[in-house]
């Protein structure tokens, strides 16, 4: 088994939107009135001086630190969990013509340790439907639908039911 792997993983979604617009969701990240992370089916975002870089914080077992806040247009986010996560992830937003933008998520990481069976075994599936729910919520509160929602892999749903507290349904 390699000492450690790359991964690089990006979700985006074009939207009928002003980069502005689309920003001002990056802005609500880890609130009460959060837009864009889909806490309802997943473990909430939650950081301790909101979106600040120092802030600490993370999604389940997922931890991480803001590494850089340029508001409605960028946030990065260093991690630091689990073990063998090294590099980062970021909503960026990006103007893409006359009322268009796309909101984008890249990961970029380093995998080493557990995470070279946990990353690809769990992590990677939770994390491209976890996306592609927050690339949904972002459209639906820009909009008011989602035109073509994301829907869970059958491999999701499974490992939803294996872990624990987790669901199959969405």
């Amino acid at each position: 088994m390699p000492a450690s792997m790359s991964a690089f993983n990006v979700h985006e979604r074009l939207l009928p939107v002003t980069a502005g617009e689309a920003g001002a969701l990056l802005d609500t990240l880890a609130t009460p009135g959060d837009l864009l992370w889909p806490g309802e089916h997943w473990p909430p975002m939650e950081l301790d001086n909101g979106l600040a870089p120092g802030s600490s914080g993370g999604h389940g077992p997922v931890r991480y630190t803001v590494e850089a806040y340029v508001p409605r247009e960028w946030v990065r986010f260093a991690f630091s969990g689990p073990r063998g996560f090294g590099g980062f992830h970021e909503y960026t937003v990006h103007a893409a013509g006359e009322g268009q933008a796309v909101l984008r998520h890249t990961l970029a990481m380093k995998v080493s340790g557990p995470a070279l069976l946990s990353w690809p075994l769990a992590y990677r599936a939770f994390h491209d439907a976890v996306l592609e729910d927050s690339l949904d919520r972002a459209e639906s509160a820009l909009t008011g639908a989602v035109s073509r929602p994301a829907r869970w892999s059958r491999y999701v749903r499974l490992l939803r039911r294996l872990t624990p507290g987790g669901s199959a349904a969405a």
